[in-house]
């Protein structure tokens, strides 16, 4: 199929802000050839705006968008991570695989609004609501698959190993029962996830308290020297890092890095609790981290050593986590100001050699992501999919603001993300903010939330 070229006036091509900028598309949807300073060409379709390159949603429980804004409620003294849990439970035990599909699309197209044109994932509702195998054990990962082709976001199916309630509990607590399953049902359920432009496939482990280390090393064996990424999350909680110590003797992410050897495909969802001799460890391995900063705050996680990962140059995406916020320059921006308001001062996450903060934070999610999605290349270059976000630079916070401060503009001046078009693999999924089936997707996920909830008018 041949595409028309792109041309924009103004793209961020190599870390930067560069002029009259030509995009080709080939056939499968990749940028064959990216070119700064050419005029546009009389076939090339001239973009309404600045190009950014899409980032990748580097951690998302998708059916949990079904239970954003609803534990915002003290119902008990202590009210934390642990207790959120047990109400999350509510929702993974009810969610039937139509409402599940009707949820994620709906949380698709909105982080496609979000400035995201790839989510990661993480995926363990592997059963029925009663705990039974479905006759296709693929029936859920299919519901996530329909969702994301519906959407036109690209797509990395992980799913989950899942066995247990903590680290010295033999099995799942009864509301887990969902979640289970061994490493070889992971990794077929992993292998039978179709390979294309818009989707792949990587693994994940919920996390050291609920596999076993011999369930971990199983599973590892079976994808030994495979160029896949490897999610687990670890450290979110300091309860968590205790019972480790305790378990082990040893911290989550020392134990990890000392019995696991990490390497570049692996990526620690939160890391919330690092020491500096854990953020030196997991810089020697290659791994990288995903921070949530709107969910580990909504939970009440803590906040990460960010100047520290960034000094060890560890590989930094971002994701959406428990859906409370789902665009990029939320993340990004909530990510820098808890930093600003725990240590009483500004611009941390950048140096006088890369003074920027909204510059060292977008390259860092736009790597860290690509590398979370196992996606070798990213961006706005030959050979990347053919992802692209134009902003509208008629938008009050980006107006008359000069190229070198639209990112500043972008992530510390929005009240919402700036997207006049939202482009995934050459094809456009979001015009002026909308979606070709927009209306159809909100009239599910609206009766799908009818049906979970009991909604009745008024």
């Amino acid at each position: 199929m041949t595409r028309s070229p792109l041309w924009a006036d103004w793209a961020w091509v190599d870390g930067r802000w560069q002029a009259s900028v030509l995009l080709e598309v080939d056939a499968r949807g990749f940028w064959s050839s990216v070119s700064a300073g050419v005029a546009p060409p009389a076939a090339a379709r001239r973009l309404p705006g600045p190009v950014l390159p899409g980032l990748v949603n580097g951690h998302s429980h998708a059916f949990q968008r079904a239970f954003a804004g609803l534990t915002e409620r003290r119902e008990c003294a202590s009210d934390d991570f642990w207790s959120w849990r047990e109400r999350m439970y509510s929702v993974a035990l009810r969610i039937t695989q139509a409402q599940m599909q009707a949820i994620a699309a709906q949380l698709y197209i909105e982080l496609l609004r979000g400035g995201y044109t790839q989510v990661c994932e993480f995926h363990y509702l592997h059963h029925a609501p009663d705990g039974a195998p479905y006759p296709d054990p693929n029936t859920m990962c299919g519901a996530l698959a329909d969702a994301a082709s519906a959407a036109g976001i690209g797509l990395t199916l992980l799913p989950v190993l899942y066995e247990r309630a903590g680290f010295t509990q033999a099995g799942p607590h009864a509301e887990q029962r969902r979640f289970v399953g061994t490493p070889m049902q992971v990794h077929q359920l992993m292998r039978s996830i179709p390979a294309g432009p818009r989707i792949n496939a990587g693994l994940a482990i919920h996390s050291l308290r609920a596999a076993s280390a011999g369930s971990i090393a199983a599973l590892l064996r079976l994808v030994d020297g495979e160029a896949l990424p490897i999610h687990i999350h670890v450290a979110e909680q300091m309860r968590e890092v205790e019972d480790c110590l305790a378990a082990t003797g040893a911290r989550p992410i020392e134990w990890l890095c000392r019995n696991l050897a990490p390497d570049a495909r692996w990526q620690l969802v939160h890391a919330t609790h690092a020491t500096p001799a854990e953020i030196d460890a997991v810089a020697r391995s290659g791994a990288g981290i995903v921070l949530c900063p709107g969910t580990e705050a909504n939970l009440g996680d803590g906040i990460p050593e960010l100047p520290a990962w960034l000094a060890a140059g560890v590989a930094l995406a971002i994701g959406s986590d428990s859906q409370v916020t789902r665009n990029w320059p939320e993340e990004l921006r909530w990510l820098e100001y808890a930093q600003r308001l725990t240590r009483r001062q500004r611009n941390v996450a950048a140096t006088p050699q890369q003074p920027a903060t909204a510059q060292r934070l977008f390259e860092a999610a736009l790597a860290g992501g690509a590398r979370s999605a196992g996606r070798s290349r990213w961006g706005l270059t030959a050979g990347a999919r053919a992802d692209a976000l134009v902003l509208d630079a008629r938008a009050p916070a980006l107006c008359g603001i000069a190229p070198a401060q639209r990112l500043d503009a972008l992530v510390f001046a929005s009240g919402e993300p700036a997207f006049a078009e939202v482009l995934v693999a050459g094809e456009t999924v979001l015009q002026d903010g909308k979606h070709v089936h927009q209306d159809a997707i909100a009239a599910r996920f609206a009766q799908a939330m009818e049906q979970l909830w009991d909604a009745t008018p008024g």
